[in-house]
């Protein structure tokens, strides 16, 4: 398993992608850090936990259910993933 210290923020996009369209169906040109996970992606509450636990899987790194909250966009996704890993 890869950790996200070893990755620029490009590979953390990209591999949130392939989690995203994994799980969501979701097609990666769609996956840019400015994108919402509701409105843009049309992501729902239930499958954005499913797409944590898969981050946290596959990144191995720890993101805690009151981070979700906080989790709006792509970005704010790559933003918290980077930070656990560091």
């Amino acid at each position: 398993m890869t950790t996200a210290p070893m990755l620029s923020r490009t590979e953390l996009l990209s591999g949130l992608a392939a989690v995203l369209e994994e799980v969501a169906g979701t097609p990666a040109d769609k996956v840019v850090p400015e994108a919402t996970f509701d409105a843009d992606l049309d992501i729902d509450s239930l499958t954005m936990v499913e797409v944590v636990v898969a981050c946290e899987e596959r990144f191995d790194v720890r993101i805690p259910d009151e981070a979700l909250e906080g989790l709006r966009t792509v970005g704010d996704a790559l933003d918290h993933i980077a930070g656990a890993a560091a």
